[in-house]
């Protein structure tokens, strides 16, 4: 064999060597992207199967109360729903900072209260009370026609991010209609 031929199927096994090579790395390169592409996908379309985290917790204690966790001011009326299931039947509204509801929702269970002690001796002290997370709910404070109205007003300034009004209702319970609540600051 003759120099030049020599030197030309050393070349053609080089290059069959090369694209061997090159065929492999192409191949590593698109499973690379792929798994990639695949963990970008499943990044976006987990959250969007399973939904964003929920607004708030709601469990049982043992002593018969409610518990409720509320986490994110929306999905109230998901939250009436839930609370009937554990027996109690709730109007729940999430107010802007610095509101409250006007007090024409309804006729109080016991007609009312004008003092602390008043209050404390009322059925409204003792539907909801600060739990360890959150508040509890004492469904047995509940007649049958009767609905806990929970009223939530952020508190964007205070060491306390939110307040909490809670007042039970005989009957229908009229719609909140919000105003300025003068015993905030803002």
């Amino acid at each position: 064999m003759r120099f030049e031929e020599q030197l030309l199927m050393d070349l053609k096994t080089e290059l069959a060597a090369r694209n061997e090579r090159s065929r492999r790395v192409g191949r590593r390169l698109f499973a690379g992207a792929a798994v990639a592409g695949l963990a970008a996908v499943a990044a976006v379309a987990v959250p969007l199967l399973t939904g964003p985290e929920p607004a708030y917790a709601v469990s049982e204690n043992a002593n018969g109360t409610v518990t409720v966790e509320i986490k994110e001011f929306r999905d109230a009326e998901q939250l009436e729903q839930d609370l009937k299931e554990f027996g109690v039947t709730a109007d729940v509204t999430y107010l802007k900072p610095y509101t409250k509801c006007r007090n024409d929702r309804g006729a109080l269970v016991g007609g009312g209260y004008d003092t602390p002690e008043e209050w404390r001796k009322s059925v409204h002290y003792k539907v909801a009370r600060p739990g360890a997370k959150g508040f509890d709910i004492d469904p047995r404070q509940v007649a049958e026609g009767q609905t806990v109205v929970l009223e939530f007003t952020e508190n964007p300034k205070g060491p306390v991010k939110s307040q909490l009004k809670a007042e039970v209702i005989q009957g229908a319970v009229a719609p909140c209609v919000p105003e300025q609540d003068p015993t905030q600051l803002g």
